[in-house]
């Protein structure tokens, strides 16, 4: 058991950071008597959150994983199917597609990005083809608040007609930028303009989890510019009730809707998402600034066609140059009472997964007990578990706090000669 050090507060990875703008909408919300799940705050969470993405229709939801797995029941997922996601992320995105009794493909992921290895994509879309078989969907991670290649991704994707639901739950905030007409250009003219994570797929789905740039405590959003498939969402999320004075179901729904009191906090959070991203982004220039120099450590790169929001600062470090590894600065920091994490263990790596030694004559997707799925690569996310640690990025953090992080990753397991960098 590693000793903490009792004198000092804790400091968590990525902390709620409340505005003080919430307590108005929660106010309402309780002079409103609108206490229970759905209500006027909800309604206008869904608004004020469609506008600022710039994806016209929302639904407000439990949770990122409900959203998930709602939009994946609306595509038509169902046993046997085969779902094509990213080996790098939070399992809250791929326990859906074992939900609907479906199969996850893994991708690996790419060194510029981190992201969904889009090579890989194309070329496993067109085996799927070959063999006569593609999959329901392809859900794409936007890791720690870098959008992923959806250039690419998009393209590949449409070329055989498979639908993309974007992960968007770490990446509140970030931008990229496409191809697109702007208002005054000629007809049929392009610009390059920047649009928010998730725009262009066919869902996106978005998490307040408290650790997330804003929260709602938990709670999660689906967006899309289909209105059509958000409406089918809504209706499911609310046990899907068909419309009569009674309660009456001609098929089976789920307790999915955010509460009226978590959308209150939503909409506060969301009037300080630029600042948040502004001050997310400060803390990893801080770091970078003051770890860039030391040998054997690296950051996440910020791809050329996005703004990374930064929801966590992420370095690689490399035991052999920098003379400790990726869980012994963990250990360090830990000791004084500071959490760090791993970045995320890769999806083929996980032991619920039964990765390939099965017969895909198999009515079930478990095996042994376990989930079957394929893995296409899969070294690339591997290095970045071995060597990936998720700095404190919370935005409350001060200067001495941030100090305080860095004297200890320069101090650690021995490495006294780095302090004074």
């Amino acid at each position: 058991m590693i000793a903490q050090n009792s004198d000092s507060k804790r400091m968590f990875l990525s902390p709620p950071h409340m505005s003080g703008e919430e307590m108005q909408f929660v106010k309402e919300a309780f002079e409103s008597n609108y206490i229970a799940p759905l209500g006027p705050m909800v309604d206008a969470f869904e608004l004020d959150f469609a506008k600022k993405i710039g994806i016209p229709h929302a639904v407000a939801l439990c949770s990122g994983t409900a959203a998930m797995h709602l939009a994946l029941h609306i595509l038509g997922v169902r046993g046997g199917d085969e779902v094509i996601v990213s080996s790098l992320t939070f399992i809250g995105s791929i326990s859906p597609v074992t939900f609907l009794g479906g199969i996850p493909v893994f991708i690996d992921a790419d060194e510029t990005t981190w992201n969904m290895d889009p090579g890989l994509l194309a070329e496993e879309l067109a085996k799927c083809k070959k063999r006569g078989k593609l999959p329901k969907a392809v859900i794409p991670t936007d890791l720690y608040g870098q959008c992923a290649d959806y250039e690419r991704i998009l393209g590949a994707c449409k070329e055989f007609g498979v639908p993309v639901i974007a992960d968007s739950a770490e990446a509140l905030g970030a931008k990229r930028k496409t191809a697109g007409k702007l208002a005054g250009w000629q007809a049929g003219k392009l610009n390059e303009v920047e649009v928010h994570a998730g725009f262009g797929a066919k869902a996106a789905v978005f998490s307040f989890n408290g650790n997330k740039i804003i929260t709602t405590s938990g709670g999660g959003m689906l967006a899309s510019e289909d209105a059509e498939l958000i409406e089918r969402a809504r209706f499911l999320s609310q046990q899907a009730r068909d419309p009569f004075p009674h309660y009456e179901h001609s098929e089976i729904g789920y307790n999915y809707r955010m509460s009226n009191i978590l959308a209150s906090i939503g909409r506060g959070q969301l009037r300080v998402l630029d600042e948040r991203v502004k001050r997310k982004r400060e803390i990893f220039e801080f770091y970078q600034m003051t770890l860039v120099d030391i040998p054997g450590i690296a950051f996440m790169p910020e791809a050329a066609y996005g703004t990374n929001s930064r929801w966590l600062t992420v370095i690689l470090i490399t035991p052999e140059e920098f003379g400790a590894n990726r869980e012994e600065v963990r250990l360090a920091l830990e000791a004084e009472n500071i959490e760090s994490r791993p970045v995320w263990k890769p999806m083929h790596t996980q032991p619920v997964f039964q990765i390939e030694c099965w017969s895909a004559k198999s009515k079930t997707n478990r095996i042994n007990n376990k989930y079957k799925a394929r893995k296409i690569g899969g070294e690339v996310a591997e290095d970045m578990f071995e060597r990936g640690l998720c700095l404190p990025s919370g935005t409350a953090m001060t200067e001495e706090d941030l100090d305080r992080v860095v004297k200890i990753i320069k101090g650690s397991i021995g490495k006294q000669k780095y302090q004074n960098i």
